[in-house]
């Protein structure tokens, strides 16, 4: 493991709590600089490629996905460890899933629900991209039946 600091590979661990998010988080301490800073470790499980309407096939990208949902909570009480959470879920689901290929649309249509559940302007946000609402008739129509779900 490379010091942040002093690039410097080593590096004692002080110490391991299990993460939240599936993974271990150590606690270290650079033997150069004598800095500290933590890790995350988590396993590294085979993810399905998404097929895009296109058709086109992609590898998952947990990054990316991550930006598409901060998009749309911009300036919302969203806080980052729910965009994490959230995006792990969608992972976790692709994990289980057990195939080799998966429709994009998947990912989505997990993304849209949990936004769902996390903040409504963030869903509406998310929802305008991803269901292709490109007037305000469907927009509002979209809103209302947010608004009849609650």
């Amino acid at each position: 493991m490379l010091c942040p600091y002093c690039q410097t590979e080593r590096s004692r661990v002080i110490d391991t709590t299990k993460d939240k998010r599936w993974g271990v988080r150590r606690r270290r301490e650079c033997l150069a600089c004598a800095q500290r800073f933590s890790t995350i470790e988590r396993p590294i499980l085979a993810t399905p490629l998404l097929i895009k309407e296109d058709g086109t096939r992609e590898e998952f990208d947990r990054e990316k996905l991550m930006r598409g949902i901060r998009i749309s909570c911009v300036k919302r009480p969203v806080s980052a460890a729910d965009i994490q959470r959230l995006a792990g879920e969608v992972e976790a689901t692709l994990q289980s899933m057990g195939k080799a290929e998966v429709s994009s649309r998947v990912v989505g249509d997990i993304v849209i629900a949990g936004l769902k559940e996390l903040d409504h302007i963030a869903y509406i946000r998310y929802a305008i991209v991803y269901l292709g609402l490109d007037d305000l008739i469907s927009v509002r129509t979209e809103i209302d039946r947010l608004l009849d779900s609650n």
